[in-house]
């Protein structure tokens, strides 16, 4: 018995010793005079550093002086507040933990530091049981410190009832873009061929090293995917990135239109800069109703550039950062700012807005609603009336304890985008891509123990059980080459397109001019007619009735344009009649005012306008019908103060089909209405 108790004694006074707090005092380093002194100037480096807010220079000082003396107390504390301060905060935990064991009184807060480290690395009920501890010592007046605990201690709460329903995701690590550097705010085309993101690596245009990140200045990169994978990315130099600071904000759906972050002007402002064949044009900063006295950060497109969401911090918000809307008129001016209210803003950040091309759903980042810990991303559904339904927090593992930002979606909504600081990342900050999967069969996580792994890697193989409905995504992206019919070269031209039910214009966009590429975003549920116009060409048309429940589909086309040449026909494609009818409907409307406008754009043109029908029922009927078509479509144009004579109307029922006649598509397509250039 003697010999046991000796043996406990030993290992207890062992244990006092390995956890004594060692001064940096020279009288203990006698025997290391040299590199004592080395470590001191490392430690009072740290110091100095740290006083000034310089924390990853202070963290890289005292890491130095821990290598000499990882046993004293102060040095541990103060290393674990540069973490929390600078980046991985999870990195904060050991050395809160060991500061606590060398010396208990190192800090009066000590225990809310360590709560801090463990919910840093998902041990949500450990963090509870810290924040408790030091929650009891606080006096009634301490009423920040009183606040920062509970809303800590509801978000890891909330932690914990994410943990039985994870998102149902993988979660790579994008190392062909990452680097030692920090890596953000990544912006995509809808189609998701084209990335931009901004990055600190080393040969940014300005060259400069931040004295306080010690990462140089922010720059614009580009990335392309090729066959699946996403190529190497590169500089896109000047006049986009400048010798300051310059990021991406957000990306137009075709990809022609980039939202750049300026911070050289007042607090932070918002500019645009417009493709223009393979060259961006000189950034221009966005309206006053955008850009106010406080700080503008982050800003998207809603399908087309005619409504923008963004981030401000202009003075009549619910918190220091909201999300406004802006709409464009007709003639390109800018609403006024518009918050989209408590539903969405809280009394905390909002961050990181992304308007999906559907045009209803919402994602963001927040501070505020039932975040797990630091920013975390949301998304939020429009309604048919315009109102916002309820946050949705997109759940673990996409969003982890830290900051969770900048998340972009495809069209399609099957890849993801994001920033995020989590373990296992190549730098500071890491772009990270999401992939939504089904309802398949999902493997269960029991304990926080398990979710830690989640957190700590890239994660593609985790398969999570679902905690957010993605929901199905109802959109058409219709995408193409605009060309000359004779040469074949690209032309810009613009792509318009009207919801023939309103007539009214829901996107404007232009084809690339070196390319004669365009993409636009199309939600389910209108009938659309898209209308492809150049200079001295004949205009396009195309019509496209998308039911509400259609899902996502992608429609690629490739347009030739004719020269307004003799004899040139062109089909009508959003002309529109009862069946049996030369009746007119009120969505054929803005077809053809489009063609009332060539007209008187191009005074001198004549044109045929002709009827055509399929070879269902009586060829006599059917001819009659053509011409009764025709001639209410020469009325109509007539009305538009467009001379008669100008114009002839004829018939020629089932006479001239342009696709066979045995499938209901081909007599779709037969049934018809053209107009022909007489003379120019």
């Amino acid at each position: 018995m003697n010999r046991i108790f000796a043996t406990i004694l030993l290992a207890f006074c062992t244990s006092i010793v390995f956890a004594q707090n060692v001064p940096f005092e020279k009288d203990y380093f006698k025997d290391n005079k040299k590199e004592f002194r080395e470590a001191d100037n490392n430690y009072q480096d740290g110091d100095s550093y740290f006083e000034n807010g310089q924390y990853y220079l202070a963290l890289q000082s005292y890491l130095k002086a821990n290598e000499f003396n990882p046993d004293n107390a102060r040095l541990n504390f103060q290393i674990g507040l540069c973490y929390l301060e600078a980046v991985q905060r999870y990195n904060s935990l050991n050395h809160f933990k060991k500061a606590r064991e060398l010396d208990v009184a190192v800090s009066t807060d000590i225990d809310y530091y360590i709560g801090r480290g463990y919910h840093m690395n998902g041990q949500f009920s450990k963090a509870i049981e810290f924040y408790n501890t030091y929650k009891k010592r606080l006096l009634p007046n301490q009423i920040d410190e009183i606040n920062a605990v509970i809303k800590h201690t509801k978000e890891c709460e909330t932690a914990m009832k994410l943990v039985d329903k994870p998102a149902r995701a993988f979660i790579d690590n994008m190392e062909e873009l990452n680097t030692p550097f920090s890596e953000h705010s990544p912006v995509i085309s809808a189609d998701e061929s084209k990335m931009m993101f901004t990055s600190t690596r080393p040969g940014s245009v300005g060259g400069k090293l931040d004295d306080f990140t010690q990462e140089y200045d922010e720059d614009i990169y580009i990335s392309y995917k090729v066959n699946d994978r996403w190529i190497k990315p590169i500089n896109v130099g000047e006049p986009l990135n400048t010798h300051m600071n310059d990021a991406t904000v957000g990306l137009a759906s075709d990809g022609q239109q980039l939202l750049i972050y300026n911070g050289n002007k007042r607090n932070g402002d918002i500019q645009v800069s417009y493709l223009e064949g393979d060259e961006w044009s000189y950034p221009e900063w966005l309206p006053k109703s955008v850009n106010s006295d406080g700080t503008e950060t982050s800003a998207s497109f809603s399908g087309s550039d005619n409504v923008l969401y963004f981030i401000s911090s202009r003075d009549e918000g619910f918190g220091e950062k909201d999300i406004y809307r802006v709409t464009k008129n007709r003639k390109g001016k800018w609403s006024d700012a518009e918050n989209l209210g408590p539903a969405i803003n809280t009394a905390y950040d909002e961050e990181s807005v992304f308007m999906h091309p559907d045009g209803r759903t919402l994602f963001f980042s927040s501070r505020g609603h039932n975040t797990i810990g630091g920013f975390d991303i949301f998304n939020v559904h429009m309604n048919d009336d315009g109102s916002w339904g309820k946050p949705e927090n997109l759940g673990i593992p996409i969003n982890t304890p830290d900051d969770d930002l900048s998340l972009v979606l495809s069209a399609d909504g099957r890849h993801g985008y994001f920033a995020s600081t989590r373990q296992g990342g190549k730098g500071r900050h890491d772009i990270y891509q999401i992939t939504f999967l089904g309802p398949e069969k999902p493997l269960y996580l029991s304990n926080e123990d398990q979710l830690l792994a989640s957190f700590e890697s890239s994660v593609s193989d985790n398969v999570l059980e679902q905690s957010v409905e993605i929901k199905t995504i109802r959109l058409t992206v219709v995408k193409g080459v605009v060309k000359d019919a004779l040469t074949n070269e690209p032309i810009k031209a613009t792509i318009e397109v009207v919801d023939n039910d309103k007539d009214e214009i829901v996107v404007e966009a232009v084809s690339n001019s070196k390319t004669g590429k365009f993409l636009v975003s199309l939600p389910s549920g209108k009938n659309y007619g898209l209308t492809v116009k150049a200079e001295d060409y004949l205009f396009h048309s195309e019509n496209f009735d998308i039911p509400k429940a259609t899902a996502y589909q992608e429609v690629e086309k490739e347009i030739a344009l004719n020269n307004v040449k003799k004899d040139v026909k062109i089909v009508l494609k959003n002309v529109f009649f009862d069946p049996g009818k030369a009746i007119l409907r009120p969505t054929s409307y803005p077809e053809l005012n489009r063609l009332a406008k060539l007209m008187n754009d191009v005074p001198t043109l004549k044109i045929e306008i002709s009827g055509h029908t399929d070879n269902t029922g009586s060829a006599t009927l059917n001819q009659k019908l053509s011409e009764k078509r025709a001639q209410a479509v020469v009325e109509y144009i007539k009305a538009q103060e467009i001379p008669e004579e100008r114009m002839t109307f004829v018939g020629y029922g089932q006479t001239q089909p342009i696709a066979p006649n045995n499938t209901k598509e081909g007599r779709q397509q037969n049934r018809r209405v053209e107009f022909k250039v007489l003379s120019k």
